[in-house]
């Protein structure tokens, strides 16, 4: 689910729901390395922010992961989720084809817009110097930084890449502005020289936080599409389902949402499907206890929309199909030892994912999801969210206005659902 974008499709990667999910991931990624320090082996550490990365494309909005940077800083900033005393970042070269080189990083809190703090500036090392390069492929962790934070604390992190990248491995909708400049602009706390603005996020997939002391797992990792991704929120407000459960639920909460992501097919503007990018993403977030499932909207409604290139090729999915790519999630999950919510599809009578199949889908996989007792537990987003007219539309009061999108009031509600359950 998602707005039109403007290029020309190529084909979806059909997945083969027989291959296992080893380990809770199927991603042709390599895996994560981490540069160990003293600092970080005595620290427990919990994510506390993330976004999931995405191939370098045209997006919905303008961008620049095609063109990627080059003597240039980009800044960013995002709010964890959850407190500690030291903090670090995870880079992620997922999708570069060579290494990424960073000449310098800063972590700071945010002052508003592209200004920081000036005192609280901490510039990141990365096995102990203030460069690294990320392989192709791969992520990266830094060192742990000492900076005290605060739940619900917004955060700035700086990237000064003194060379030229190449298209950049980015998440396409942050609904918050990400910012750019010439030159090393790394420990400028004004923000003055940061005059481009984009509301993508580029390189970084994770803040995580730390402290010595810090042991119960109890975060929450919310997994799926658009309507995870805060789709229809109001940028730059924090109003994503994510921030709400966050708010209500004093737990460390992040977002693996993609906008326009399928459980069964890869896309190269939404992302690999969900099942293969299921274990980078979300089983392997530190500090996570629980896992929330909810996607299959765009499996079962691409097929019902004839004039969205990006949508094809789109196979006419059946709930068999589908359920079958939840059990996987479910299995991966539990192999874990994490807990898995299944929530059920919103209404979405009246948007471009309607039509015949897509009605007989979802309401068999709903009722797969809320009646089975494979899921560990269900929020029923479909009966919570459906206008009291007609249960297949969504709530005209939650709806952001193409009937498929929550609003931030719809966003509320399904926090507030889903803080019952948890």
């Amino acid at each position: 689910m998602y707005q039109h974008a403007r290029r020309t499709a190529v084909p979806l990667v059909v997945a083969a729901l027989g291959l296992a999910l080893l380990s809770g991931t199927e991603s042709s990624a390599r895996p994560t390395t981490s540069q160990p320090t003293s600092q970080s082996k005595a620290a427990q550490w919990t994510a506390a922010w993330a976004a999931s990365p995405q191939t370098p494309s045209t997006g919905f909005t303008p961008n620049w992961s095609q063109e990627g940077f080059s003597h240039q800083t980009v800044r960013q900033v995002v709010r964890v989720t959850e407190g500690g005393d030291r903090a670090r970042i995870r880079l992620s070269n997922t999708y570069g084809t060579s290494p990424l080189k960073i000449t310098g990083a800063t972590i700071a809190r945010t002052a508003g817009g592209a200004a920081v703090d000036p005192g609280s500036v901490r510039h990141l090392t990365f096995g102990g110097k203030r460069s690294v390069a990320v392989p192709a492929h791969a992520e990266l962790r830094s060192d742990a930084a000492r900076l005290p934070l605060k739940p619900l604390e917004s955060v700035t992190v700086t990237l000064y890449i003194a060379g030229t990248t190449g298209p950049a491995t980015f998440h396409s909708q942050a609904w918050t502005d990400s910012y750019r400049a010439d030159g090393d602009r790394r420990a400028d706390h004004a923000g003055k020289a940061f005059k481009d603005a984009t509301q993508s996020w580029y390189y970084l997939s994770g803040v995580e936080v730390g402290g010595a002391a810090r042991s119960q797992k109890n975060g929450i990792v919310l997994f799926g599409d658009s309507i995870t991704d805060g789709f229809g929120s109001t940028p730059g407000a924090n109003r994503r389902w994510s921030d709400r459960v966050a708010e209500l639920t004093r737990r460390p909460v992040v977002n693996a949402g993609i906008g326009g992501n399928l459980v069964l097919n890869d896309s190269a503007w939404y992302g690999e499907r969900g099942t293969a990018r299921f274990g980078r993403d979300a089983l392997d977030q530190p500090g996570a206890s629980t896992v929330v499932v909810l996607e299959g909207v765009n499996d079962i409604g691409f097929s019902e929309t004839k004039d969205q290139p990006t949508y094809k090729p789109a196979p006419v999915v059946s709930a068999k199909e589908l359920i079958e790519g939840h059990r996987a999630l479910i299995r991966a999950a539990h192999a874990k030892g994490l807990r898995i919510v299944g929530a059920t599809l919103l209404p979405l009578k009246g948007s471009d994912h309607w039509g015949a199949n897509a009605a007989k889908v979802s309401a068999e996989v709903n009722e797969w999801i809320r009646t089975s007792g494979e899921y560990d537990a269900v929020v029923d987003f479909d009966k919570a969210m459906a206008d009291p007219a007609d249960a297949d539309r969504l709530n005209p009061a939650y709806d952001f206005g193409d009937r498929l999108h929550p609003n931030d009031a719809g966003y509320q509600r399904m926090a507030e659902e889903l803080a019952r359950v948890l």
